[in-house]
C-alpha cells in the first residue's frame, strides 16, 4: 500500500506539472490577490474530485464511448475557453484604460470579483473539460489496490488527488504573492493577462478543432 501510495503522488505531480488551461487560470487569478488564485485552485479540485466520483461509478465510461457526448463536451469546454480567454483580452485592455485595478499595499482586489466568482472559474474551467472526465476513468482504475473494494478505493483516491493538488497548486499561488510587487506593476500585470488571455483563447480554439 506505501508503495502504491507513493507511485499516486508521484503520478499526481507528474499530472499536475503538465501545463494546461487550469494552470494558466490559477496564475491569471493569483494575479489579483492570494485569495482569488487560492479560491480558483479549490474550485479547480472540487472538479477533479467531481470527476474522479463520476469515473468510481463508471459514468464517465458513458462519455468515452459516446462520440456525440464527448463532441458536445468538447464544444462546451471550447467554448468555455475562449470566453476566459476573451474576458482576459478585456481585463488588459480595460487596465490600459483605467490602471490595473489592484491594491498592492494591502493585497486585496479594487475591481470588483468576489472570491465566490474564481472558485467558480476553477470550478467551471474543469467540469467543462471532456478529457479531464476520460483522464480520471483511465488514471485512477490504475492504482486501486489488489483486492480493495473498488468504489471507496476509487472515491478515496480521487479525494487524495484533489488535496495533494490543492498543495500543489498553492505553491504557484504562493509563488506568484511574493513576486506581487514586480507582477503588480500596470505593465507588467497587463502584459501577463494579455498572455494568459491569448493562451486561453488558443486552447479554446485547438479544443474545439480537436476531433
Amino acid at each position: 500500500m506505501p508503495s502504491t501510495l507513493l507511485a499516486f503522488l508521484g503520478a499526481c505531480t507528474l499530472v499536475a506539472a503538465s501545463p494546461g488551461p487550469s494552470t494558466v487560470l490559477i496564475i491569471k487569478e493569483s494575479l489579483r490577490s492570494r485569495r482569488s488564485g487560492f479560491l480558483t485552485v479549490l474550485g479547480n479540485e472540487t472538479g477533479v474530485f467531481v470527476w474522479g466520483v463520476v469515473a468510481a461509478f463508471g459514468l464517465t465510461a458513458l462519455l468515452a464511448a459516446s462520440e456525440v457526448a464527448y463532441d458536445v463536451m468538447r464544444v462546451v469546454g471550447a467554448v468555455v475557453l475562449v470566453w476566459f480567454g476573451v474576458q482576459a483580452l478585456r481585463q488588459a485592455r480595460r487596465m490600459k484604460k483605467d490602471g490595473d485595478g489592484t491594491d498592492t499595499a494591502g493585497g486585496r482586489e479594487t475591481g470588483g470579483r468576489s472570491g465566490r466568482a474564481s472558485y467558480r472559474a476553477g470550478l467551471l474551467l474543469n467540469l467543462a473539460n471532456p478529457k479531464a472526465a476520460v483522464f480520471a476513468l483511465s488514471f485512477l482504475p490504475q492504482f486501486v489496490p489488489e483486492g480493495a473494494p473498488h468504489l471507496p478505493a476509487m472515491v478515496g483516491l480521487a479525494a487524495l488527488w484533489a488535496v495533494y493538488e490543492v498543495g500543489y497548486y498553492g505553491l504557484y499561488v504562493w509563488f506568484v504573492g511574493r513576486m506581487k510587487a514586480v507582477l503588480s506593476r500596470a505593465g507588467v500585470r497587463r502584459r501577463l493577462e494579455q498572455v494568459s488571455g491569448g493562451v486561453l483563447l488558443l486552447l479554446g480554439v485547438r479544443m474545439a478543432l480537436e476531433s
